[in-house]
Order: C-alpha cells, then sequence, then structure tokens
C-alpha cells in the first residue's frame, strides 16, 4: 500500500512524501514559514552539465544572483533550530563556484560547519599506521583524471552547513567511528563510549555502475542521509531537497522514516526518482 502523503499546511499547501514538477523558488514561496526541518541539497554548479531541461551555462553573475533567490527562499522555510546542507562543487579550472555561491547565502544564514566530502582517496602504507589487515598503499574511491598539465583532479567537493544564527546542537555521534586507540575510551570524559566525532571529512564513495548515469551530477544517497542523522530526526522531520534530481535525498528520509519533499523541474528525473521510490517501499 503507498504511504499516505500529508498536506504541509496553510493556504496553497504542497503534499509532503512528494516530489513537485516546479521550479523551487515558486515550491519555496507555497509552504509556510519555518516548516522545514532540514533541508540536503546540491543545485547545479553552472559549469556545463547536460541536464534535460536546464541550461548550465548562465552568465556567472545570473547563476549566482539565482542562488541568492534560492537562499532567500530557503531561509524562509528553515525552522530557528534546522539545518540546510548545501553541496556544491566546481571544476579544476574554475575553483571559485562554490566559494562564489556560499557568499550569497552569506547575508541570509550562518556558516556553522564546513564538511568536506572526499570521494577519492590515496594514502601511503607509512601513513596509515601498524594495521595487519592493511598490507600496502591505499587508493579507493571515484576517481576521475584531469586530462591536463595545470590542474589536479578534484576528489573532494564542499558540504556547507547553514543555520540560522550558528548555535544549532548536532547529533555527532549519530556519524560517529569507533576509536582506532582503544585506551582512549575512559581516559577522558567525552569518551565514554567506543565512538567519537567523525569531524568534518566524510569519505562517501560512488556506487560503481557499468552503464551511463540517469542524471549527471546526483550524489549517494548516503550522502543526505549523514546529513539528516548528524542534524538529527525523528518521526515527523521534514527534509526538503529543491533540487531533488533523481531522488536521492529521498531515499535518505525514506531510510530514516522521516518525512521529505522536494522540487524537481524535470519530468523525466522525476519519474526515475519516483521509480526509486517505489522500490525502496517495496
Amino acid at each position: 500500500m503507498a504511504e499516505e502523503k500529508r498536506g504541509v499546511g496553510g493556504s496553497g499547501g504542497l503534499a509532503i512524501n512528494t516530489i513537485h514538477t516546479m521550479d523551487c523558488i515558486e515550491g519555496m514561496q507555497r509552504l509556510p514559514a519555518g516548516s522545514v526541518d532540514i533541508i540536503v541539497t546540491s543545485p547545479p554548479y553552472n559549469i556545463g552539465k547536460d541536464y534535460n531541461s536546464y541550461d548550465d551555462r548562465k552568465p556567472r553573475e545570473d547563476y549566482l544572483d539565482w542562488m541568492g533567490e534560492v537562499a532567500a527562499a530557503a531561509a524562509r522555510v528553515l525552522a530557528d533550530e534546522g539545518s540546510f546542507f548545501l553541496n556544491v562543487g566546481g571544476k579544476p579550472r574554475d575553483p571559485w563556484i562554490p566559494f562564489d555561491v556560499v557568499q550569497r547565502f552569506r547575508p541570509h544564514f550562518a556558516l556553522q560547519n564546513v564538511i568536506h566530502w572526499v570521494k577519492s582517496i590515496a594514502i601511503a602504507k607509512e601513513d596509515v599506521g601498524n594495521y595487519e589487515t592493511i598490507t600496502g598503499d591505499v587508493a579507493v574511491g571515484h576517481y576521475q583524471p584531469v586530462n591536463s598539465p595545470r590542474y589536479l583532479s578534484q576528489c573532494h567537493e564542499h558540504i556547507f552547513h547553514f543555520t540560522k544564527i550558528g548555535d544549532v546542537a548536532l547529533d555527532k555521534l549519530s556519524v560517529g567511528v569507533p576509536y582506532q586507540d582503544k585506551s582512549n575510551i575512559g581516559r577522558w570524559k567525552a569518551a565514554e563510549r567506543d565512538l567519537r566525532d567523525r569531524g568534518n571529512t566524510w569519505f562517501i564513495p560512488y556506487q560503481t555502475i557499468r552503464s551511463s548515469r540517469p542524471h549527471p551530477t546526483t550524489f549517494p544517497v548516503k550522502l543526505p542521509e549523514m546529513c539528516i542523522r548528524l542534524h538529527g530526526c525523528r518521526p515527523g522531520t521534514l527534509v526538503m531537497d529543491p533540487f531533488m534530481g533523481i531522488g536521492s535525498t529521498a531515499l535518505a528520509a525514506i531510510a530514516l522514516g522521516v518525512d521529505y519533499i522536494g522540487f524537481e523541474i524535470d519530468p523525466a528525473y522525476r519519474e526515475i526518482a519516483e521509480a526509486r521510490i517505489a522500490e525502496a517501499r517495496s
């Protein structure tokens, strides 16, 4: 049986647990102020990706002005104790993009944390330490080489964590990691169990696929899942993704038992998202 879809209160309320085929600013204008607990999204980066319906080659100032409008609309709907996780990347010959975008969010939000999403990493054995299971150098994750003598391959992107005034308490151990040195447990007051703060570097690789990607810039479901868990969630929490794409944020919300609402202008991407959601619920 399909899950019941309920609406967000207020005039012009939109159904939740739904991806709406509409412009995200229009959609957010129809939501009540303060009605969203968590926003997780990755907007177009304006680097020339081939989307079905969206032109990813806008003049830079037009693109940044639009990002400012998205920021203002998101600030209105985000709860006072809410979190906004914004994933923005760039390209080797234009590394300013994420920093230009974040400046357009600055008038509306406090930047509480900057998380580094590591997609590929190489670690020399001599730097790993003494672990019996690691016998050589380690190189893991999604690596896309850059064919240029000038630029390094991009193995990471930013996740900017915005809040209203920068004082939102987080559930850090919900995405924590065990101590490598177990002697830390009980040695200092905060180490009451075998779990520590992961910090702001998150290694989240893409799943390997053998066919073409249905969307040029989708992020792994684990990324929004970790963002939602870090903020803290319980039944009734509402997660929004203004650029839902093929549904990764919705799938993360479903896995964690919370509600979602999303916007996506491309009907084909929404159709893929709904198929993924149906499979997750089956």
